[in-house]
């Protein structure tokens, strides 16, 4: 099992950020998601599941995406996703944003991967923390970085 957390202080408003992770911008923050369509919406959000697409190299997995936890208020976003992805691995992740002031906000992205078979856990060993570790640097940089474009436009 590999789990993360990290923080991070974002220059830009909430809602700005918390736009990008609106199903229409997705793209944009990670690039290797294809397609996102929404199967089942769930009043209150929680419970809705998505059919994503995500493309590395030439090959495309289809997983189901579900809404574990949602929470929306002026001071805090937050959305808890799970999904199991190519039968080997069991991955929750969870951005969290908090309003720190009016261009000030706390980007939280914690989560986890659990292999499920003997491949996923064999997997998870070879490709071990520091590859993850890179894999989330690279997200949280990219959320950033959009935040501020996003905010500038």
């Amino acid at each position: 099992m590999i789990k993360w957390h990290e923080e991070r202080m974002i220059p830009v408003n909430i809602e700005v950020i918390w736009s990008l992770f609106e199903t229409e911008s997705l793209s944009r923050i990670m690039p290797n998601v294809v397609e996102t369509k929404v199967l089942d919406k769930k009043e209150g959000v929680v419970g809705t599941t998505y059919q994503q697409k995500y493309k590395e190299g030439k090959r495309v997995e289809t997983y189901i995406v579900e809404d574990l936890e949602y929470e929306n208020t002026p001071e805090k976003k937050h959305n808890k996703i799970g999904f199991t992805l190519a039968k080997a691995f069991d991955i929750k992740a969870s951005f969290t944003l908090i309003k720190l002031s009016e261009n000030e906000t706390r980007f939280i992205y914690e989560g986890q991967n659990v292999g499920l078979n003997f491949l996923g856990k064999t997997l998870l060993k070879l490709g071990g923390q520091k590859n993850n570790q890179k894999v989330v640097d690279d997200f949280m940089d990219r959320v950033e970085k959009e935040a501020l474009i996003e905010n500038q436009s």
